[in-house]
């Protein structure tokens, strides 16, 4: 039976309660239990245990990161968590320090994964629109894709050794939303992907 770990890395905000990443966690752990997945999960909203923490991620075949874009990044509560889990995890848990060794210091940095058997896959809410990606005429993000504006996030999971699934996201979810054909992609992205 496959294995995942869903962390749900919102922060509440007044004008952004977290309604819609739940409701995205919520369907995820629906439909993969369906599939004969087995679930963990853990929310930015709880309190952790850092050490069980690490354990969930040896545990999954698959770590699914449901967060919003807030400031063209992660969550503050959930760079908290990677701090704290991450740093735990460093010395022969998660990884093997950073990859290099005596013999080659200067090579191989970030090559000391040891969750090469396992995936990640990132899903992610924001304000901005669809059209602000991937289209150099725009001001912001210059021609960059999402996978571009989050590499720092999937550098952290290479550096456990994990491979990624595609990346799924809901745009324009507070000026423009479109909730329902939302949930529809998200539901025919996780079948395909799981």
């Amino acid at each position: 039976m496959k294995k995942v770990f869903i962390i749900n890395g919102h922060q509440y905000y007044p004008f952004a309660e977290g309604k819609l990443n739940q409701t995205l966690v919520d369907k995820a752990a629906e439909i993969l239990t369906t599939k004969g997945y087995e679930i963990k999960q853990t929310s930015m909203k709880d309190d952790y245990n850092v050490e069980e923490e690490v354990e969930k991620h040896l545990w999954a075949d698959v770590i699914l990161l449901q967060t919003p874009v807030n400031w063209m990044g992660l969550t503050w509560s959930f760079k908290k968590y990677m701090d704290e889990v991450y740093t735990a995890g460093m010395f022969g848990k998660l990884c093997n320090n950073d990859g290099r060794s005596a013999s080659a210091p200067k090579a191989n940095y970030g090559a000391g994964g040891n969750l090469t058997d396992a995936k990640y896959m990132l899903s992610l809410t924001f304000n901005a629109p669809k059209e602000a990606f991937d289209n150099k005429e725009e001001y912001l993000f210059s021609g960059k894709s999402v996978d571009d504006l989050l590499y720092p996030q999937h550098m952290n999971f290479k550096f456990f050794g994990m491979k990624p699934l595609p990346t799924f996201a809901c745009y324009d979810v507070m000026k423009n939303p479109e909730i329902e054909n939302d949930f529809q992609r998200f539901e025919k992205h996780i079948q395909q992907y799981f």
